[in-house]
């Protein structure tokens, strides 16, 4: 049973991962999602801003809810300027990093339906040209898009339908290994949804049986900083964001455990909130690990940025080289579900 669900929390997690969904490109992962709580037997329903929300719980009161939060968007990339050469200049969305993405593959998905491929390059990218190709700086000014079509101008590249606003992907790269090891760009956090979706079947066959009303809202909007700040529902008390567990020198988090964070780049998290989380992990025999971190901030911060008056917390499986190409295990994703499992039922 224990394997089962954490190898359907890896399938849900890939096949998010193979759907491109950069910050405010949501419409189709959103769509999987939906469907995935509709075969479950849940009533999903989609907000404005494009995210799902759904109750686990629709047959208890609606009082003292507790609402887990992951975020369905990416980082990504859009296009700001065609160069006459036939190249593409592009902008961040998101925290992307252009230094960790050369020679990364790419799709560029068009406002008008077209899907068209090129791979990230530092401008004359050849070592055996470029004698500067060592020491030039990367940034999204001295690389560009390579497109995978016969274009040599501006015109050529418009012909095809591509103009500045239109969406550039990064290809994942998704592998998991024969020792647990889950690999690939945007496990922040298409892991834990597909941990909130496990969850979520552990709930409607019946393995966990929450004792207050539980809420899942699926965002799309996180790596910009608003996700999470609309659609609470009436009766929430608690807001507990599932995102991923930071992996890096002075953290005691690694990729087989679950990190609780107890206070991240914008404030502390809610002292009971957090308290009763790491009980949980306690009680669960969850393998976990408390930290803080400096350089973070999730969900459950913009909601209470929003105004809401609720506790907040963070939890989610490490997740090694964060906002690059990540890496994390399958111990980290059952320690978690772990956690989730008692959390719930307290």
């Amino acid at each position: 049973m224990v394997e089962q669900v954490v190898n359907y929390a890896v399938e849900q997690t890939q096949a998010l991962l193979a759907i491109d969904s950069p910050s405010g490109y949501t419409a189709q992962v959103a769509e999987y999602a939906y469907n995935q709580l509709k075969e479950l037997g849940f009533d999903p329903q989609y907000t404005r801003k494009g995210a799902v929300l759904v109750n686990l719980t629709p047959n208890l009161p609606q009082e003292n809810g507790l609402l887990l939060l992951a975020h369905l968007d990416t980082l990504g990339g859009m296009i700001t300027r065609i160069t006459g050469e036939g190249r593409i200049h592009i902008i961040n969305v998101g925290g992307l990093r252009p230094h960790n993405c050369e020679g990364e593959n790419v799709r560029i998905r068009t406002r008008g339906g077209k899907v068209y491929t090129g791979t990230f390059q530092l401008h004359n990218p050849s070592a055996h040209v470029n004698p500067n190709y060592a020491d030039t700086p990367r940034t999204f000014e001295t690389m560009e898009v390579v497109l995978d079509e016969e274009v040599s101008s501006k015109e050529d590249v418009e012909a095809l339908g591509i103009a500045n606003g239109d969406v550039v992907c990064f290809d994942p790269r998704t592998t998991v290994t024969p020792s647990g090891y889950i690999k690939s760009r945007y496990l922040d956090d298409k892991l834990s949804a597909g941990i909130l979706l496990a969850l979520a079947r552990q709930v409607a066959q019946g393995e966990v049986t929450p004792n207050r009303p539980v809420w899942l809202h699926l965002t799309g909007y996180e790596e910009v900083g608003h996700g999470g700040s609309t659609s609470v529902p009436a009766g929430t008390t608690d807001v507990v964001a599932v995102d991923m567990g930071c992996v890096g020198d002075d953290l005691d988090g690694e990729e087989r455990k679950v990190s609780i964070c107890a206070k991240d780049g914008r404030s502390p998290y809610d002292y009971a909130l957090t308290s009763e989380l790491i009980a949980a992990a306690k009680d669960s025999g969850a393998d976990y690990a408390v930290d803080v971190f400096t350089n973070y901030g999730s969900d459950a911060d913009a909601t209470l940025t929003a105004g809401y008056d609720v506790r907040h917390g963070l939890i989610g499986p490490g997740v090694f080289a964060s906002h690059g190409y990540e890496r994390s295990h399958k111990k980290g994703v059952l320690s978690t579900l772990k956690l989730l499992g008692v959390f719930v039922q307290k």
